[in-house]
């Protein structure tokens, strides 16, 4: 019994779960703008290609579709380094292109968040040029972090801060006469500069820009490093290395700082001030579920992503403690949980869960789609994860372009792997990506994962992302909402939400159920006999009760 259980017509959104807040059930799909779909054969991606697939999103069956920087940049990390917040990068189209593609979307029922970067800027932004042409004691310098260097002359960074991308989170500049001057700090590439967010014009500056694209008519903002804006005052330093490692595990002098807090309250009061209920949403790596919360307090942002979950190791215990930390962080201050397995920034989870076998990792990946798309929340889609997409791990040095992989000891530098861009159609690369090449080369293989030879075959990865989506829609149990678990064997998860059940077998061998209702959806086929049910390995089934 597979996945062509579902029923193939998508049915309207169910009306009461909007009328709460459309973001608490929402499946929202990520696009990576420079790898979802080429207009115009340069080989990168663009908004006039983004527009004219949208029909596939919105038949895919999500709700919304978070874009990535396309702001205009000298591109140093694929636009997360923005040099111009209120115009479009030549390489993505024009500004009216990003207005078409809003108001289509919204015509094809699907909302559109824009990503928005405020903790650094790109180093060719108009205000660090004017910082570095300014004298050190003038007031342009005081909207970035400038500081005297250490040693006897300044040779030395100001602190032991780390840059996540590896080596020092400091750059010396060079003074108009020649010799070395003060140093500023950047947490990501030297070409990515860090705010100081505790200088006003900097605040009024983002508040100017997320109105400028509220204007346009977007509903609502992915905030990139929402835990980095605030640093703790001296910039203390750390005392050990390998500080990207400590991301997330710990409260760092320059990560999750209690002040961040104020500034997304003050964002939250902006979004409300907007109709149509706009939402920020939190890129905010947390030590802990409970501190995660705290950016989604009923006066701060709409969501946050759960890092734990997409982190977590396959297994019926992590998961389930995973599962339970988050919503009992959540609930604890009325929002709703996130789900996501995969990123533009992680090894897309069709190979971490295989761990070099790429059929285990598709099977794991299938059932955890499943199981994520149950679970009480909002959901986010990578692109190519409906797919069944795996990393595509032996790109040539030649090719690469991620920051880190070009410095030694932050991240691991291997972002590249999964922002190839998508196959859509066809035996050959570019597979239907655009009428050009692409800027990352595609795997011959990926022939028979595109969208064309995926469609209307019902045990494809792509058929049973739709109709898990289709029944996400139509069964009133699922979206936002409570669940309970049920007894269940070791290695497997079972809970029920209203009229439904789902269970998880996370095991490598077969497990023998009761049955709990009537199969609608299963990752694999199912063999009944009697009042029970064998359940493959690593396979996710959804019933009806």
């Amino acid at each position: 019994m597979t996945q062509d259980l579902a029923p193939s017509v998508r049915p309207a959104a169910d009306a009461s779960r909007q009328a709460d807040g459309w973001w608490r059930s929402a499946v929202i799909y990520q696009v990576y703008v420079r790898s979802f779909a080429d207009s115009d054969g340069d080989g990168i991606g663009d908004l006039r290609g983004i527009r004219q697939r949208l029909p596939y999103l919105a038949g895919l069956g999500v709700d919304a579709l978070w874009l990535t920087p396309f702001y205009a940049s000298p591109q140093a990390d694929g636009g997360y380094d923005v040099a111009d917040y209120r115009a479009v990068d030549p390489l993505f189209g024009e500004l009216s292109d990003a207005d078409d593609l809003v108001r289509e979307a919204h015509r094809l029922g699907l909302r559109v968040i824009v990503d928005i970067v405020p903790n650094h800027t790109s180093d060719r932004h108009a205000w660090f040029e004017a910082a570095l042409a300014d004298r050190s004691e003038g007031a342009a310098r005081e909207r970035y972090h400038f500081r005297p260097g250490r040693g006897p002359s300044g040779e030395l960074p100001p602190n032991d801060w780390e840059s996540v991308f590896g080596g020092p989170a400091w750059t010396r500049t060079t003074d108009a006469d020649g010799t070395p001057g003060e140093w500023y700090l950047h947490l990501f590439a030297p070409e990515q500069p860090d705010l100081n967010w505790d200088n006003a014009e900097v605040r009024a500056e983002f508040e100017s820009v997320l109105r400028f694209w509220l204007d346009l008519g977007v509903d609502g903002f992915r905030i990139d490093v929402a835990h980095g804006m605030v640093k703790a005052p001296g910039l203390p330093d750390i005392g050990r290395t390998e500080q990207a490692k400590l991301i997330g595990a710990q409260v760092l002098p320059f990560f999750d700082q209690d002040g961040v807090h104020e500034i997304h309250r003050a964002w939250r009061r902006l979004l409300d001030s907007y109709p149509g209920q706009r939402i920020g949403v939190a890129e905010a790596w947390a030590p802990t579920s409970e501190r995660l919360a705290l950016y989604v307090r009923p006066d701060e942002l709409h969501q946050a992503f759960n890092f734990q979950f997409l982190t977590c190791d396959w297994g019926a215990r992590p998961m389930r403690e995973v599962i339970d930390e988050s919503l009992a962080a959540t609930l604890s201050v009325g929002a709703p949980t996130t789900w996501v397995l995969s990123n533009h920034d992680v090894v897309r989870h069709a190979t971490r869960y295989g761990a070099g076998d790429g059929e285990l990792g598709l099977r794991r990946a299938r059932a955890a789609a499943l199981l994520m798309l149950a679970l009480p929340g909002s959901v986010y889609v990578y692109q190519g994860e409906e797919l069944g997409l795996p990393e595509v791990v032996d790109l040539p040095d030649e090719v690469r372009q991620d920051p880190a992989f070009f410095r030694g000891d932050g991240q691991d530098g291997t972002r590249d792997g999964c922002r190839v861009p998508l196959p859509w159609s066809g035996g050959q690369a570019p597979f239907g990506f655009g009428p050009g090449g692409s800027w990352l080369p595609q795997p011959e293989a990926w022939a028979a994962l595109s969208v064309e030879a995926q469609s209307g075959d019902p045990r494809s990865t792509l058929e049973l992302y739709r109709s898990a989506m289709a029944l996400r829609r139509e069964l009133p149990g699922l979206g936002d909402g409570e669940m309970t678990w049920l007894d269940a064997p070791e290695g497997v998860l079972a809970f029920s939400r209203p009229g439904f059940v789902c269970t998880l077998n996370a095991l490598d061998g077969e497990a023998t159920l009761p049955v709990p209702g009537r199969p609608v959806l299963a990752t694999e086929a199912l063999e009944f006999s009697g009042g029970t049910v064998r359940i493959p390995a690593n396979t996710c089934v959804w019933w009806a009760v």
